[in-house]
């Protein structure tokens, strides 16, 4: 488990490197592609489109008129890094959670700027397969919803694969 200054400060890097990647790669977007449009990265596999998601992930609440659902993914956000923050501070954990962790704070702040200046979240990676004429479509994303699901995807590893040191202490 680890305690040490150094390497926490080191995942605190790795928090603001990924928001400052997701920043640059939205202002990119926003300034070279018109909002709807797409440019073509692999035919038939990926794309690179301006969309601005005013809900929540994978298009939850888009629909929604109220303007008390800006409030709400704020509020909830905010909520969520709070509790990650507090478990990056005060809990003794792994490489591997640290990493994670760091990841989804990074992720986190970086969707949460986006949410509070301009009320949604550029998204910009879309993948997609065609199949016999027809177009099957993930979620479009960016690369902080990309950091939050591998920094998840860690957290989950972490449970479920690596043993536990017999010492290990939890929250102190």
């Amino acid at each position: 488990m680890i305690r040490s200054l150094t390497f926490r400060l080191s995942l605190l890097l790795l928090s603001l490197g990924v928001v400052v990647a997701d920043r640059i790669s939205k202002l990119w977007i926003v300034h070279t592609i018109a909002p709807w449009q797409e440019r073509v990265v692999v035919p038939g596999f990926f794309h690179l489109v301006h969309l601005e998601n005013r809900g929540a992930a994978f298009g939850i609440f888009t629909q929604e008129p109220s303007p008390v659902k800006l409030w709400l993914l704020i509020s909830v956000s905010l909520i969520a890094l709070a509790v990650v923050c507090y478990i990056f501070v005060r809990a003794q954990f792994s490489s591997i959670a640290g990493l994670g962790l760091a990841l989804i704070v990074g992720g986190a702040v970086g969707n949460l700027w986006d949410r509070i200046l301009n009320g949604s979240v550029v998204d910009f990676l879309d993948f997609y397969i065609r199949i016999s004429g027809r177009r099957y479509d993930y979620w479009a994303f960016n690369l902080a919803d990309s950091a939050i699901v591998v920094g998840a995807g860690l957290l989950m590893y972490e449970l479920l694969f690596v043993k536990p040191h017999p010492h290990a202490e939890g929250v102190s």
